[in-house]
């Protein structure tokens, strides 16, 4: 728990929060400035700026409640691409071999399969 709310990571969060809901908050009150003087427009952004704000603070909770995948999940997640690579593999190699596919297509479906194995970049916070 102590981890989760005063790592490197999280305090960047806390201050990019802080910083994400003073700057929604003083825009509010500049846009209920202008509308008490008359911009009719003003009155719709006074409201939308809290709403802003809202959003920074449910995007920060959720930042910081993210759940790491299990090595499990990843293990079972990494067997089934391999058994769905394997069946459509098997489907394609049935495939050319009664219809006659075409090289072209055939060579396409080659490459992605060669990029579908390469590894993928991973993901901040994962």
């Amino acid at each position: 728990m102590r981890r989760k709310y005063f790592s490197l990571r999280a305090i960047g969060l806390h201050f990019a929060l802080i910083f994400w809901v003073v700057m929604c908050a003083l825009a509010a009150w500049w846009q209920v400035g202008r509308a008490i003087q008359g911009n009719s427009l003003s009155f719709l952004y006074a409201i939308e700026w809290p709403l802003i704000g809202v959003l920074g603070i449910v995007g920060w909770y959720s930042m910081l409640n993210m759940e790491k995948v299990s090595e499990y999940k990843e293990k079972a997640r990494r067997e089934y691409e391999e058994k769905m690579r394997a069946e459509a593999q098997a489907e394609r190699e049935q495939a050319a071999a009664t219809d006659g596919e075409d090289p072209s297509l055939a060579a396409y479906n080659d490459h992605l399969a060669q990029l579908s194995h390469t590894p993928k970049k991973r993901l901040w916070g994962h």
